[in-house]
């Protein structure tokens, strides 16, 4: 991790990843995909760029208690992102290779909101 991606706070980082999401989904229903190749790709997509939004919607939590629960959300959309990157990975919809970057930046996001959440709940 750069200096510069330390300097990025986690609206941005997630902003920035929903925005790849996209580009990841539009570049993979170029494909001529099935059924499923097309489920799993709009899974994807709804689970990645839910991330940010609940995010988002943080900033003007009502409350800790609410705060946490926006971050718990994103944390879950998250590790749903990740989950449906291996299926599409796996069952050869999509090449490992074009989620390696993906990957990586879903596991940074996981271990922010995690820290963030744990330290919120040491606080109350």
């Amino acid at each position: 991790m750069t200096n510069q991606d330390t300097s990025i706070s986690i609206q941005e980082r997630t902003e920035n990843f929903a925005i790849r999401v996209i580009k990841a989904y539009v570049e993979l229903n170029k494909r001529h995909f099935d059924d499923a190749g097309k489920v799993l790709s709009k899974q994807f997509l709804r689970s990645g760029t839910s991330i940010g939004a609940n995010c988002s919607e943080a900033k003007y939590a009502q409350s800790n208690k609410d705060f946490i629960n926006k971050y718990s959300i994103a944390l879950k959309e998250a590790n749903e992102s990740l989950y449906w990157i291996k299926i599409m990975i796996k069952s050869d919809i999509a090449p490992e290779s074009r989620f390696k970057n993906l990957i990586e930046e879903n596991d940074r996001i996981i271990r922010i909101l995690v820290s963030s959440i744990n330290k919120l709940k040491a606080k109350q």
